[in-house]
């Protein structure tokens, strides 16, 4: 029997990185890679000072340039723990983030698969998302005082209780507390709610404070969620040992990437905690969160915000259905196409620039968010 392997050719040995561009534009930016083999890559930075993210990025370019871009993990790596000084942070890890779903886009290109048949193959057929008619998301409605009156817990409530009547009792309701809800009002608030009356609670306390997440956990009866501000395997990890969290939710765009989420989702699956992914990404980021989420075994519903993005910048390739269920993405790579001309006026336009948000209480002193 002849051995027909030594016939096959390996298209990722000779493929190097040529060029790393960034383009900003109000508040996020795309980062496209571009290699010897005519094949692109594109990633998606998010809630960042656009001009100063898209500096990084270009700085990170010198690790990848010149390099091999099929060699994600040993890329990331490289990024990720090149400067004991400047390892981790919003700003480095947003930027790595896309940069990881721009070489995970020229992987599946470059081997004419989607993403997510490199990650070990699809999980499930189609994806629960939301906001969709059946499913819906509410929240505080800006900054909350550290402790309620009746009537100011009685207003979150009622919060709740509208969310319910739009979906109907076969349907999903989410309340995120933005972390606008000081730990004692949101005990206040937790503990009138049922365990059926929301698919989870998120984010109802400042991130860092494990303690605080256990005081909510032991005063509320309805599933509780965070995750969408905890980057890498080393945050989350901590989260799911203190066993404070029925339901993680990492974001593609702020966590480290596709290659970071994968690795999530699998210290959650240890912990038997499901994944509601976090993303306010454009289709661009979307599709790299969607990628893992059609990979991973624990999945409940992933999150689907893409409200900045204009007409004709972002091409997507998968719909919707009246349930909320959205089909797996299709073509190679992430299988979503940019417009770079479309972006590149964007960026020049000066109505989207980036601004530090301003969030403050009645009486003026400053508010979580």
């Amino acid at each position: 029997m002849s051995d027909d392997s030594r016939h096959v050719e390996d298209r990722a040995s000779a493929i190097r990185v040529t060029t790393l561009r960034a383009i900003p534009w109000g508040g996020r930016a795309f980062v496209k890679i571009e290699t010897n083999h005519g094949v692109t890559g594109w990633g998606d930075i998010n809630n960042v000072d656009d001009v100063v993210a898209c500096r990084l990025a270009e700085s990170l370019g010198q690790m990848v340039v010149g390099e091999n871009p099929t060699r994600v993990e040993h890329l990331w790596q490289r990024m990720y723990r090149a400067h004991r000084n400047l390892r981790g942070g919003g700003f480095m890890v947003h930027v790595i983030s896309a940069i990881d779903m721009a070489l995970w886009d020229i992987a599946g290109k470059l081997h004419g698969v989607p993403v997510y048949r490199l990650l070990g193959g699809p999980c499930r057929d189609t994806i629960w998302m939301y906001p969709s008619p059946k499913a819906v998301k509410v929240g505080p409605g800006g900054p909350q005082p550290f402790a309620g009156t009746p009537d100011q817990v009685a207003a979150l409530v009622q919060r709740v209780r509208d969310a319910r009547a739009q979906v109907g009792p076969d349907g999903a309701v989410m309340f995120d507390a933005h972390s606008q809800i000081p730990l004692p009002l949101a005990q206040q608030f937790g503990a009138t709610l049922e365990p059926s009356d929301l698919l989870f609670l998120e984010e109802a306390w400042v991130p860092g404070n494990i303690e605080a997440m256990r005081k909510i956990r032991e005063a509320v009866r309805v599933p509780l969620a965070t995750g969408e501000r905890d980057r890498t395997i080393w945050e989350a990890r901590e989260i799911l040992e203190a066993q404070v969290i029925d339901i993680l939710q990492p974001d593609c765009g702020h966590g480290g990437g596709i290659s970071q989420m994968k690795k999530i989702a699998a210290l959650a699956e240890a912990h038997f905690v499901p994944l509601a992914p976090h993303c306010t990404m454009t289709y661009l980021g979307m599709a790299a969160s969607l990628h893992v989420s059609a990979a991973v075994p624990f999945f409940l519903i992933h999150e689907g915000y893409d409200r900045r993005t204009p007409d004709g910048l972002v091409h997507k390739s998968w719909a919707m259905d009246d349930d909320g269920n959205v089909s797996l993405p299709e073509g190679p790579g992430l299988g979503v196409d940019v417009d770079e001309g479309v972006l590149l006026r964007l960026s020049g336009s000066a109505d989207r620039a980036f601004a530090w948000p301003d969030n403050r209480h009645d009486d003026g002193s400053v508010a979580d968010y």
